[in-house]
């Protein structure tokens, strides 16, 4: 979040506050908002419990060329078997021709010596850590020794369903035709995203004959997997995936959306939904970093008063977040009193929430960390204010929903091009938004009503926000 000139981001994305139809269900024959109820995941109930391999269900009889016939193995190709049933049955409603299973399936192991590599899509296997999908010859080959067993360790089962089932993704689109050699590489990495996500959610619905996945931290830890896996800095030419907040966003077309969002991702969405958010850290010499310290929360309460002006104004303390408050609650690192309306910050421990894990050597971080982590959620508890100044209820699903959704606001205008002076020297750098959003699938602060609860799923946390970053403030209050 550096102090240099900041980009513009004019952009919609599936709703307006008038909710488009793509972001309905039609119960009955009249369209239902998915997101009438908050506890409720794209529509779906928010559930606990079982999430990955259903026990005592016979595997799939599907085979790997060079396969080891191991747990991983298995794993694999129990999720490329319930895929490959789910588009067996769909693809014909959404699109033309007939669906074909794909021809070949590859095992191989990446720590083998290079005796013992094979040749998979032209290239050797040897210390080749990837899973993919070939379109010369449609196959999808996986390292079974390395990549599959590290996302499953820090990620999950699913998370492995999920890598298969973006692989998958890959060739649904070759075989609708949606896609063509020359068509931009991120176009195809976002589409295969959202393939993934239409497949998550006939998991959670319940369908899949050998996985399940719970709405709450199931769904949550398959998204901090994909943001663990975003191109950490999209101006790099070699990035071909797009940010955290552009793959998570992805994922939830798919999820919301189902296959008739996914057709609709080409260059031309992605760059709506780009508008000018900082996409590289040219001339930003901190990198994304800033110190969390007095002198730039007062630079982000400038940022504040002009993005969403209150009158009065909330008084700022900065001695500590424990609040004596007979309407409100202490929520540290940064707490709102309503009868005061007073924002108290524990700078300390604030800092300790923006520190940077960047250098950590973990190739799959299980969290985004940084400066924004701990702005945004200074951000949120001004939002409180600002609900409060609107006679809204702080307490409560909605205003939790409300407060993520209104900190996307503010991120949005953070990254405005020709921003008022007023608003100060603070703006949005290319990196932030991963950070609040893996922030927002872990723990969720920025996304709590007055007493610091949330609601449990990680994907509805995120869903408001990038409401808010992508439709404004006329959105968030519509919708929660």
């Amino acid at each position: 979040m550096p102090k240099r000139p900041a980009t513009v981001l004019i952009t919609v994305l599936l709703c307006a506050a008038a909710l488009l139809t793509g972001c309905t269900n039609l119960v009955a024959g009249h369209a239902v908002s998915v997101y009438d109820d908050p506890f409720k995941v794209a529509g779906l109930p928010t559930t606990s419990g079982p999430n990955g391999p259903r026990p005592n269900t016979p595997d799939s009889t599907l085979s790997a060329v060079n396969g080891d016939s191991g747990p991983v193995d298995t794993l694999a190709l129990n999720a490329v078997d319930d895929i490959q049933s789910y588009w067996r049955a769909e693809f014909g409603k959404d699109f033309q021709g007939d669906f074909k299973p794909i021809e070949k399936l590859i095992s191989w192991n990446a720590k083998a010596p290079r005796g013992d590599s094979l040749e998979f899509c032209k290239e050797t296997t040897y210390h080749l850590v990837n899973a993919a999908y070939c379109r010369l010859d449609n196959t999808i080959g996986w390292d079974r020794t390395v990549l599959l067993p590290l996302m499953d360790q820090t990620f999950g089962k699913m998370a492995v369903v999920m890598v298969l089932a973006h692989e998958y993704g890959h060739y649904v689109q070759t075989l609708a035709k949606l896609v063509a050699p020359r068509d931009p590489v991120i176009v195809k990495e976002q589409q295969a995203d959202c393939f993934a996500g239409v497949f998550m959610r006939h998991v959670a619905e319940g369908k899949a004959k050998h996985f399940t996945i719970n709405t709450s931290d199931g769904l949550n830890s398959v998204l901090a997997a994909t943001v663990a896996i975003r191109d950490t800095n999209p101006g790099d030419p070699e990035s071909v995936h797009g940010s955290a907040f552009e793959r998570v966003t992805a994922v939830q077309i798919g999820f919301t959306d189902g296959a008739r969002g996914c057709k609709g991702i080409d260059i031309d969405d992605i760059n709506r939904r780009r508008g000018n958010l900082p996409q590289d850290f040219r001339n930003d010499p901190d990198k994304g970093e800033l110190p969390v310290n007095r002198q730039w929360l007062n630079e982000l309460t400038k940022a504040l008063a002009v993005i969403l002006p209150l009158d009065p104004k909330p008084t700022f303390t900065f001695d500590g977040a424990k609040i004596n408050c007979h309407n409100g609650s202490s929520t540290p690192p940064v707490s709102y009193c309503p009868e005061t309306n007073t924002i108290a910050t524990d700078i300390g421990e604030l800092a300790k929430r923006g520190e940077s894990n960047a250098t950590e050597d973990s190739p799959l971080p299980t969290r985004v960390t940084g400066d924004y982590t701990a702005f945004v959620i200074f951000i949120s508890r001004y939002t409180l204010a600002v609900q409060a100044a609107h006679g809204q209820e702080l307490a409560g699903a909605k205003a939790g929903l409300r407060a993520a959704c209104l900190s996307g606001v503010v991120s949005g205008k953070l990254a405005q091009q020709g921003r008022p002076k007023e608003q100060g020297d603070i703006a949005l750098a290319v990196n932030d938004l991963d950070k609040a959003v893996s922030g927002l699938l872990t723990d969720g602060l920025a996304a709590s009503d007055e007493a610091g609860k949330t609601v449990p799923s990680g994907f509805a946390r995120v869903d408001a926000f990038r409401a808010g970053v992508l439709n404004g403030e006329k959105t968030c209050m519509a919708r929660y």
